[in-house]
């Protein structure tokens, strides 16, 4: 994780990993704190208790999880609001060209003989009874 060794593994004398348990909490200009903790603890019961604590919640803990999920949560509202405006356009496109395509239609039977039109129902009464 450091570029260098973190001080658990300078204070051990290996060579420190990218995978590093003890990188995260024991940097490596902290070589006393982590020889404080391996004289009480041991350093495999701190590595131990570190892996396990890595397995049940990432670093930032509970909060950095409320982070993550409050994330989500905003990037699928996000999401829903683009996709409802999307759905909004389409059915507006789908309307206009209802109404074109409705107006074509109408334009279209007003000037074919034998048809009639929908936008002049009475002339069809009036011609047939002789009216006009």
């Amino acid at each position: 994780m450091n570029p260098g060794r973190c001080a658990a593994c300078k204070y051990l004398r290996r060579k420190c990993h990218s995978d590093c348990v003890f990188s995260p909490y024991f940097p490596s200009n902290n070589l006393q704190r982590f020889a404080s903790i391996h004289k009480i603890f041991g350093a495999s019961n701190v590595a131990k208790l570190l892996q396990h604590n890595v397995e049940l919640k990432p670093v930032n803990g509970c909060v950095g999880l409320m982070f993550l999920l409050q994330q989500q949560i905003h990037n699928a509202e996000t999401q829903l609001a683009k996709i409802r405006a999307e759905i909004a356009v389409l059915k507006s496109n789908a309307h206009h060209s209802q109404i074109q395509q409705f107006e074509d239609e109408s334009d279209s039977n007003v000037f074919l003989p034998g048809r009639h039109s929908v936008a002049h129902p009475g002339l069809f009464n009036q011609a047939s009874f002789g009216f006009i």
